[in-house]
């Protein structure tokens, strides 16, 4: 049979989806993670769930050209096709923060603590965080991968008290401190917060920066802890 071999941040994924789990894969493009699963026999289904029905078609194929068997196409927004008695697990990827954010807005059921949620923002990672923390969610388990130079977390992520994600947690993660790219992750954050803050000084916007200065302060302290606690 014919395999398909995943770049790396599919193959996060895949590692980080629970053994046996049911499946649905938001947006899922050509399919390759689902086939990929089924194909090593790690879950007994999947839905493979998309808002276009071109990319579906994809999948379709993704599936025949693997002989790929409990493949279950949904041609759907985001979870809107899905009830929560169909899955156990479910993985949105390569999308933006605020569309992940509302893809569980619309879908409620997802915060009910009997689903694993696998998040992989392209954008905005931060407000994802944020709205996660308020709504219901806490994170298991976050990992960062490299793939192709650009750098992506993954946060798996359940049902659980609602609170409130402090800056650092928003821009320094949940739980990634002992990720061994977390010091390259905390370098990009810490970049982005600098170019933010250059921009209010030369505006004249002094009050705005001031807080950025202090999470920045916060990042790289952790920076130098993880430094430390990595002989660097």
């Amino acid at each position: 049979m014919k395999r398909i071999t995943l770049q790396p941040r599919l193959r996060l994924l895949a590692e980080m989806t629970p053994h046996g789990g049911r499946l649905a894969d938001i947006g899922t493009d050509h399919g390759y993670l689902p086939v990929w699963l089924l194909q090593e026999g790690r879950i007994p289904s999947a839905i493979a769930a998309d808002v276009g029905a071109e990319p579906l078609e994809h999948a379709r194929r993704t599936a025949e050209e693997y002989e790929t068997q409990g493949l279950d196409f949904r041609l759907c927004d985001g979870l809107s096709g899905i009830e929560a008695e169909e899955t156990d697990t479910v993985v949105i990827a390569g999308m933006g923060g605020e569309t992940i954010r509302d893809i569980l807005r619309a879908a409620p059921w997802a915060a009910d603590g009997h689903h694993t949620l696998l998040l992989q923002p392209m954008t905005k990672v931060e407000l994802l965080r944020g709205w996660l923390r308020e709504n219901g969610y806490r994170c298991t388990e976050e990992r960062l991968v490299q793939d192709k130079g650009k750098l992506y977390v993954i946060l798996s992520v359940t049902g659980g008290p609602s609170g409130e994600a402090s800056d650092a947690e928003r821009y320094g993660g949940f739980c990634l401190e002992h990720d061994p790219l977390y010091g390259l992750y905390l370098e990009q954050q810490l970049r982005r917060l600098y170019l933010r803050m250059d921009g209010l000084h030369r505006g004249g916007d002094e009050s705005e920066a001031e807080p950025l200065a202090a999470l920045a302060d916060i990042l790289e302290e952790k920076k130098e802890a993880w430094q430390r606690g990595n002989g660097q």
